[in-house]
């Protein structure tokens, strides 16, 4: 099985790569940023792309959606940090066959490997479990929300400040703060201080 491993961060590729090393019959392809990634998956068709949701100058998402454009096929497997539900939903919704969080066990990502690879799906168990208890608490206040938004919304629950979350996603502070002035519609309240709040209570739940 011919496998990509998409991520900016090398340690990361490199620990993945010996991990897979250990399958049968494997080769490992590695790119750093989406702009590589597109570039060797047209040179090698790889059987199956192991893709980080967080990439320099573009999304994973995007990503994700430009291969499956590349091919309606593909086999693509997010190995993200992020576990939150809404997350996977919105891969699974572009069209990854699997989700899986950087925190999982090695014998779970070799799992979801052979499974993606024979054609199946696979999605974290843990991940699976949350999803299925958010189901059943009702409707997720995240599932309002756009993936940039979702992404402002956890830099806040991290206690960062508007300056240093403009800065990490690459977009002007007016931006965060306009955003923050959306999200706050969206969720129903007034004040900042009470989005911060918000989030708080959500990550306790």
């Amino acid at each position: 099985m011919k496998i990509l491993i998409v991520d900016d961060h090398v340690v990361v590729r490199e620990g993945v790569r010996r991990l897979l090393a250990t399958m049968p019959d494997t080769s490992v392809h590695e790119a750093g940023s989406a702009h590589e990634a597109v570039a060797i998956y047209k040179a090698e068709h790889p059987d199956l792309v192991l893709l980080d949701l967080n990439l320099p100058n573009s999304s994973g998402l995007q990503l994700l959606r430009r291969l499956i454009l590349e091919n309606r096929a593909a086999r693509i497997l997010v190995l993200s940090m992020h576990s939150e539900p809404i997350y996977v939903a919105r891969t699974l919704k572009a069209g990854a066959r699997g989700y899986i969080s950087k925190t999982a066990s090695a014998e779970e990502l070799m799992a979801a490997v052979r499974e993606i690879g024979a054609g199946g799906r696979y999605v974290e168990r843990e991940i699976a479990a949350q999803i299925v208890i958010s189901q059943y608490k009702g409707d997720d206040p995240l599932q309002k929300l756009s993936t940039r938004e979702v992404d402002i919304v956890r830099l806040l629950g991290e206690g960062k400040s508007l300056a240093a979350i403009a800065e990490a996603i690459g977009v002007s502070y007016k931006t965060v703060a306009n955003t923050c002035s959306i999200i706050k519609g969206k969720l129903g309240v007034e004040r900042t201080v009470d989005l911060i709040r918000l989030v708080y209570d959500m990550r306790e739940q």
